[in-house]
């Protein structure tokens, strides 16, 4: 018995390792199109392998690997509760395919990337580095050797406390709240209020990440921008991200979306009719 106990905490503290060590390097494969989604499916193959190992679940497989391919950006040391959380609804998913929606798995994602950006950007890059690297340069401006090692102890413990128990916890959580939704039958309630966080999320980033108005403006009274703003605020991100939506669905390559927001964001300036 305590053998299979020592088997099961080994077992464990593998996946756990997993989370913690992939997560930091998240960033490794950062893009344009979807950010950091191949960092994150780097450290939730690991799980899906072992799902999937028979062959004859390979279309499974493959239906997983292209659900972790969606975009996704959130702070790396967070990143480990996401992979682990993710990784315990898969996990539930093969157990239970007919009773667990795997949208859930993807809608929850979107859910916490934007309270956890916000917390952990807020934390190491606006507390903890600004306090190391501060420290760091007062002790290392004075000849003292202890400045580049506290700013690099004091930058990396939090970081490393946060990883590790984030990645314990959004397994072991994970799979404990998940076998009571499923025993209540509130999954279905659970999918449509991440699915609201969701699209919350999207929404603030469409806001607050396309800076595109309308100069066009006829004597000193009417401007266009300010009657779009009293209809709608960031009416026109709104269309453009529409409009590459659209482009996306119809299967439209990426690099073409490229030249055409280039080309069209430089002839809509030369024109007078957009700026950035």
């Amino acid at each position: 018995m305590d053998t299979e106990i020592k088997s099961d905490k080994k077992k464990l503290n593998k996946k756990y390792w997993q989370f913690f060590w992939r997560s930091w390097a998240i960033q490794g494969s950062w893009n344009y199109e979807r950010q950091m989604n191949l960092g994150f499916l780097y450290g939730i193959a690991p799980t899906l392998d072992r799902i999937y190992k028979d062959p004859k679940d390979i279309d499974k497989k493959k239906e997983a690997y292209k659900r972790h391919l969606s975009f996704y950006n959130c702070t790396p040391q967070t990143s480990a509760f996401v992979l682990g959380l993710s990784s315990s609804m898969e996990e539930q998913y093969a157990k239970d395919p007919d009773n667990f929606d795997p949208e859930s798995i993807s809608a929850v994602k979107s859910s916490l990337m934007g309270p956890l950006s916000g917390i952990g950007d807020s934390f190491f890059q606006g507390t903890i580095k600004v306090l190391a690297f501060g420290l760091g340069i007062n002790f290392a401006r004075q000849g003292n050797i202890l400045g580049p090692v506290l700013a690099l102890l004091i930058s990396f413990i939090p970081a490393y406390l946060v990883t590790w128990y984030g990645a314990k916890w959004g397994y072991t959580a994970g799979n404990q709240f998940l076998s009571k939704l499923n025993s209540e039958g509130a999954m279905d309630r659970v999918m449509y209020i991440a699915g609201i966080v969701g699209l919350i999320v999207i929404g603030s980033m469409v806001a607050s990440m396309i800076t595109l108005t309308t100069p066009i403006h006829m004597g000193g009274t009417f401007k266009l921008q300010s009657t779009l703003d009293d209809i709608l605020p960031k009416l026109i991100p709104v269309i453009m991200t529409m409009f590459m939506y659209w482009l996306i669905e119809k299967k439209v390559k990426t690099g073409w979306i490229l030249a055409i927001c280039i080309v069209g964001g430089i002839l809509a300036s030369v024109l007078g009719i957009l700026k950035a």
